[in-house]
């Protein structure tokens, strides 16, 4: 089952490093102001995108698999059908803990997979949502 309670998605929230796949240069899509909030609260991001040299200042990867650093979470702004082939690669690095896909990104058989390998799943959460709530203001 997908991670959705608040303590749950805590202990997923307190990881540190996210390779974000499908990182935008653009500044008005989601996929740029999501990991640029998450930066600035001290997380450390991993940008995946194979047509950008540089995103957050700091050097782009084509894949997950070309991500030299380790990696924590996994957060996944691509459609749902691109999803079982970045699960994949996700569960070939060992340093992976958890899963995390954006608002309308789903995908039920890749997210059975990776819970089998012992990998925590989010689905349809959005990311700076869930820590804006239950990190920033944990009594609201």
């Amino acid at each position: 089952m997908p991670i959705e309670t608040p303590d749950e998605l805590r202990r997923i929230l307190a990881y540190e490093r996210v390779a974000v796949v499908g990182a935008s240069t653009s500044h008005e899509k989601a996929a740029h102001i999501v990991p640029a909030y998450l930066q600035r609260h001290g997380y450390e991001i991993r940008p995946v995108n194979p047509t950008a040299t540089e995103i957050f200042g700091e050097q782009a990867a084509d894949s997950l698999t070309d991500v030299a650093s380790p990696i924590d979470i996994v957060e996944i702004f691509r459609p749902s059908e691109e999803v079982p082939e970045i699960v994949d690669e996700a569960l070939d690095r060992d340093d992976v803990e958890a899963i995390w896909m954006q608002p309308g990104i789903r995908n039920d058989e890749a997210t059975r997979a990776a819970e089998s390998a012992g990998v925590d799943v989010v689905q349809d959460r959005c990311m700076k949502v869930e820590h804006g709530q239950l990190i920033r203001n944990p009594m609201d």
